[in-house]
């Protein structure tokens, strides 16, 4: 594939977490990155604005985590398991002697239940059906893409943040690109600082900065000059827009904002301590009932003798009125060099879908925490 900018995932990062924030990114100015590095940048409130002076997030409550054991994981289901390659049921990766390496950017699930993963180094969608069997791929016309998303029609959505700059709307049935939306123009100065591709209804949005998101068009493929902004990502149920920031990585701190979506007013603003050192937030969603999943990467207490730990990512199921904590399960992290965009997807059902990376392929499993 042609040279690319990017942001190196976790190279480094597990040796670092005694210094602070256990992140090691390279850069070509400014650039924002993905989902699977949230970056502990403060207590900024959607929208960029500052947390008030003398105004607090909520105190954690005994259901919240940190002030209680981690429960047992429940079993994780293995949903598929693609070996590395070209062939119609393998996924590319890419280690080359002078750039970073990467692997699959990215996965979502369709309304019918099949998830899509973006296999960029092969240039293709690959559709897994509901069984974790291929179903078929999609070729990628895109230069760099780096993340997809599913509409509730079925349409996929690609983001090329880098050199084609936009997002390519793409008719399930046929493969045929519907629509070519551009991602460059008002609110977003840098593309490189875009951080997610999502849709609301019959609207299209890029995240900025893990911030706010901006409107760039519709699914028909009519682009929006005037890019007005949402607080935030909105919940399935369609009653909330869904901020996270991590406050003090070292110390565990971090919080959640939840906007209300009728009255724009602020539902609540709850904060997390948790008893291990952050290195990043790798998911934030909501199923269809608007129960909110925050997946948090760190050094997890193994439960062994102290100070055993391992990397490993906790994931929070959240109640969408108030933020406390309803369940938790821990997950394995990865730590192979190649770089992601996004590695979780939550179902509309409820649970989450994830990809683990191995030196012989991907394994896709499933998980719960409620």
């Amino acid at each position: 594939m042609k040279e690319r900018t990017r942001a190196v995932i976790l190279i480094g990062g597990l040796a670092v977490l005694g210094l602070g924030i256990a992140l090691g990114v390279a850069r070509t100015g400014a650039r924002a990155t993905p989902d699977a590095l949230l970056p502990a940048d403060g207590t900024a409130l959607p929208g960029g604005t500052a947390q008030p002076p003398g105004e607090r997030p909520s105190r954690p409550s005994p259901a919240d985590p940190g002030q209680r054991s981690a429960k047992p994981s429940k079993p994780r289901e293995v949903f598929a398991e693609l070996s590395w390659g070209s062939g119609p049921s393998q996924l590319g990766r890419e280690r080359p002697q002078e750039g970073n390496p990467e692997a699959p950017m990215s996965l979502a699930m369709t309304p019918q239940g099949e998830a899509v993963v973006l296999d960029q180094i092969n240039g293709r969608l690959v559709r897994l059906g509901p069984d974790g069997l291929v179903r078929g791929t999609t070729p990628l016309t895109q230069q760099t893409p780096q993340d997809v998303t599913v509409a509730r029609d079925g349409t996929l959505l690609v983001l090329d943040r880098l050199k084609d700059q936009s997002v390519a709307l793409i008719d399930p049935l046929t493969g045929e690109l519907k629509g070519d939306l551009p991602v460059t123009g008002p609110g977003i100065p840098n593309p490189g600082g875009i951080t997610g591709t999502f849709v609301d209804g019959d609207s299209v949005y890029v995240e900025r900065e893990h911030g706010a998101l901006i409107r760039i068009g519709d699914l028909s493929g009519k682009a929006d000059p005037s890019h007005p902004e949402i607080p935030g990502r909105p919940t399935r149920d369609g009653r909330a827009y869904l901020l996270a920031r991590i406050i003090d990585a070292p110390a565990g701190r971090l919080f959640v904002n939840a906007i209300d979506r009728e009255s724009g007013q602020r539902r609540y603003t709850r904060e997390y301590r948790l008893q291990f050192p952050l290195m990043a937030i790798t998911l934030l969603d909501s199923d269809r009932a608007g129960v909110i999943y925050l997946g948090v990467a760190g050094q997890l207490p193994t439960g062994k003798a102290s100070p055993a730990t391992e990397p490993g990512v906790r994931l929070f199921c959240l109640d969408p009125l108030d933020g406390k904590v309803l369940g938790q399960a821990d997950l394995p992290l990865n730590t192979l060099p190649e770089e992601t965009f996004r590695d979780f997807t939550v179902l509309d059902e409820g649970g989450v879908l994830f990809q683990l990376r191995t030196e012989t392929g991907v394994t896709f499993r499933r998980a719960d925490c409620r």
